[in-house]
């Protein structure tokens, strides 16, 4: 019975550690990804955001998960994929700012524009 244990608790552990360390390398990332869409979906309820430029910021969002997924595939994210991801996180939140700030706006419901205060 206690080999059973044994065997049961080893496998369990074999498999938890890769998983965990795979999300403890990238959890400043994720965090960062969340913290962009909030500000993504704020600009676009707030009317600051049209929907042609939500998307072109979403996909924008999409391609830095993609590559997150790619650099952690063989379970270690290095330095140097960290830094490359963090870099383009710096460039797509200049983009969401930009994008926030640029006087555009969505249009309202009966053809108006909303009013950027």
């Amino acid at each position: 019975m206690k080999t059973v244990k044994f065997v049961t608790l080893a496998a369990f552990v074999a498999f938890a550690l890769p998983a965990a360390a795979q999300t403890e390398s990238t959890r400043r990332i994720d965090q960062r990804q969340e913290n962009q869409a909030n500000r993504i979906e704020q600009g676009q309820k707030s009317g600051a955001l049209n929907e042609r430029e939500t998307r072109r910021l979403e996909r924008g969002q999409d391609r830095v998960q993609r590559m997150e997924n790619k650099a952690a595939a063989d379970g270690k994210v290095t330095a140097k994929e960290r830094r490359r991801i963090e870099r383009t996180q710096n460039a797509e939140s200049r983009r969401i700012y930009r994008q926030k700030h640029d006087g555009q706006t969505a249009a309202q419901p009966g053809g108006k524009k909303a009013d950027k205060k």
